[in-house]
């Protein structure tokens, strides 16, 4: 599958909930799910622009996270966004001088962040883990 097949996602939670798929958050407390929806469904209330419900996590049949990952100049990546520019992507591997060498501007202690052209970033796939 070709680079162009595969649409970046932002990354965010994602949870299985009375028969339906919906984006999700965690919190606000540590067993606590908050579920979102773009139409009113029984249970939600509403908020700016979408319904949101706060429910247990053992009302969820599964909680995933899905993120899009690949490889910039050999080390892996995460993809956060994509615009005009290209993607904008955050160093995943463990070397500061190797995110440094590959254009990477350091963004806060240990975390790196560049844009590039879309064809410069390689093994591009997104990534479904399971929360437990």
């Amino acid at each position: 599958m070709s680079n162009e097949e595969i649409m970046p996602v932002a990354s965010g939670f994602v949870a299985r909930f009375d028969g339906r798929t919906l984006p999700a958050a965690l919190g606000p407390d540590n067993d606590q799910v908050v579920l979102f929806s773009e139409v009113e469904l029984d249970g939600f209330d509403p908020a700016s622009g979408y319904w949101r419900r706060v429910v247990a996590r053992s009302q969820v049949e599964w909680l995933v996270l899905i993120r899009t990952v690949g490889a910039f100049g050999g080390e892996p990546c995460i993809v956060i966004d994509e615009d005009d520019d290209g993607l904008h992507i955050a160093y995943t591997g463990h070397s500061g001088m190797k995110a440094e060498a590959l254009g990477y501007w350091l963004v806060d202690h240990g975390a790196y962040e560049v844009v590039v052209p879309r064809e410069e970033v390689f093994s591009i796939r997104v990534e479904r883990i399971p929360v437990p």
